[in-house]
Order: structure tokens, then C-alpha cells, then sequence
């Protein structure tokens, strides 16, 4: 047991699993077009904007984290045939000449999340609300 080497027991300036680093893309510099690349930075609020959707007795609530949002830069939206559509934009911060960026992980740009409801939702009942960019919205069904 002691020729195995410990790389949790003690802090090593060589391997800190704790630290973070940066791992090589193979992909980074390969010339993806914009407008198809699903992982672009344009579309990374899109695919990161996680709504979770659970059924009580008396109606669906739907939860979605939306930090950094206000509630007016958000649309809840009932479609005709029964279609849940919650959507946004997140704007891109401005950026001076004189920053440095040493990374940039926040999504940006706009989300479309849309959901089919069940028969028993009461479609002009719905009731929306957002606290702490956390969007709540509320349909209740029928009894």
C-alpha cells in the first residue's frame, strides 16, 4: 500500500484535483459553421435553460433557473393547441477595449423552451411569477 501514491492525502503543487485547469479541445479551432454548430455560444442559453415540470392534485407547476434575468425580459406564452412556450433572451455583456477576458462560461443570447399540455390543464387559469431568477409558472387543472 505505501508504492501507491496519494493524490488526495496531502496538497502537491504537481496534481491539485481541487485546482481548476483548462483541458485541451481537439475541437476548439476546427471551423464549425456558426448558424449549425448547436454548442456556439449564441445557442448555449438555449441548451442550458433547465425547467423542471412536476404534476401536484391540483395543477402542473413548472420551475425554470433563470439568474440574471428580470421578469420582463421573459415570455410565457399559451399556444391554441395547448402549448407551454417560455422564452427569453439573455444579453451578451458589452465588452471595453481595454478588458482582458480570461474565460468566458455565462450563456448568452436566446431561449425557447416549449411544452405540450395534458387535457386536464386549465389553459386561461395559467398564473406565472419569478423570484430570485427562479420562473415559476402554475396551471391548474381541472378536478
Amino acid at each position: 500500500m505505501a508504492m501507491v501514491p496519494s493524490f488526495f492525502g496531502t496538497r502537491s503543487s504537481i496534481f491539485d484535483p481541487f485546482n481548476s485547469f483548462d483541458l485541451w479541445d481537439p475541437l476548439k479551432d476546427f471551423p464549425f459553421p456558426s448558424s449549425s454548430s448547436i454548442l456556439s455560444r449564441e445557442n448555449s442559453a438555449f441548451v442550458n435553460t433547465r425547467i423542471d415540470w412536476k404534476e401536484t392534485p391540483e395543477a402542473h407547476v413548472f420551475k425554470a433557473d433563470l439568474p440574471g434575468l428580470k421578469k420582463e425580459e421573459v415570455k410565457v406564452e399559451i399556444e391554441d393547441d395547448r402549448v407551454l412556450q417560455i422564452s427569453g433572451d439573455r444579453n451578451v455583456e458589452k465588452e471595453d477595449k481595454n478588458d482582458t477576458w480570461h474565460r468566458v462560461e455565462r450563456s448568452s443570447g436566446k431561449f425557447l423552451r416549449r411544452f405540450r399540455l395534458p387535457e386536464n390543464a386549465k389553459m386561461d387559469q395559467v398564473k406565472a411569477s419569478m423570484e430570485n431568477g427562479v420562473l415559476t409558472v402554475t396551471v391548474p387543472k381541472v378536478e
